[in-house]
């Protein structure tokens, strides 16, 4: 399943990182940005599923970002403000914001209608593209996403754990997206697919070091499955989604 990636967008610094901190830990990938150049430099650069927009950003207004935002695109935004009267609200609503949440907030519930928000946008479509991909290629392989089934190039199918499909599974739904052992860690819980283990650190190595003997022509120089150094782990190959 694809990492849900979130932008993180306030001046604070102490807000936006505990922000984007918070959401990591509940299994998103979470990207911080303090201006309107910010957010549009991560909207070229990359994949961007949702925008927690504060009102108030300095000299910028985040109702009139959202409001050139949502002529342009249609990524949900959920307005973060310690304005919570009705009628800023409704400014809020009016210029196309998905939410709006009030500061202070409490955090639980903020996870909550960011989910919501979430499942609103991508459900009817994800769940039909559940139902049409029937088999993804990468680096010469392949696996039948029905099946759960894995091929090599030269045609030898190769058995994986069902953790080691499910970390599979989330590297090819992230194709050259570096990602943290957090956010894999994160991810393979609420994939539910995985056996019972530990989620910490060491463990997502380990995992990582399996499904490379596997993958991998030599695990010790791997080609696919990479080392970002400071960040995690990256599948640096193209990701081909086969309908069927």
């Amino acid at each position: 399943m694809a990492i849900p990636r979130l932008l993180v967008v306030d001046d604070d610094a102490d807000m936006r990182g505990m922000l984007t901190q918070f959401l990591r830990q509940n299994g998103f990938i979470a990207l911080p940005a303090a201006t309107e150049a910010e957010i549009r430099r991560h909207l070229q650069s990359g994949r961007v599923d949702m925008i927690l927009l504060d009102v108030m950003l300095g000299d910028e207004n985040g109702v009139e970002i959202c409001a050139a935002l949502r002529r342009e695109r249609d990524v949900p935004i959920i307005l973060v403000s310690a304005l919570s009267a009705d009628h800023q609200r409704m400014q809020g609503y009016a210029v196309g914001a998905d939410d709006y949440v009030a500061k202070p907030f409490n955090p639980a519930l903020l996870l909550a209608r960011i989910r919501a928000v979430l499942q609103r946008a991508r459900r009817t479509p994800s769940l039909s593209y559940r139902r049409r991909i029937a088999t993804f290629r990468f680096g010469g392989w392949m696996l039948d996403g029905k099946r759960d089934e894995v091929t090599s190039p030269e045609g030898f199918q190769v058995p994986l754990s069902r953790r080691e499909m499910a970390l599979l599974k989330v590297l090819l739904a992230n194709p050259h997206i570096p990602l943290t052992r957090e956010e894999i860690a994160a991810a393979l819980d609420v994939t539910g697919e995985g056996e019972n283990g530990d989620g910490s650190g060491r463990a997502i190595d380990v995992l990582v070091g399996r499904l490379r003997s596997k993958i991998e022509r030599n695990p010790r120089e791997p080609q696919m499955l990479r080392t970002e150094r400071g960040i995690g782990y990256v599948l640096a190959v193209d990701v081909e989604a086969v309908e069927g």
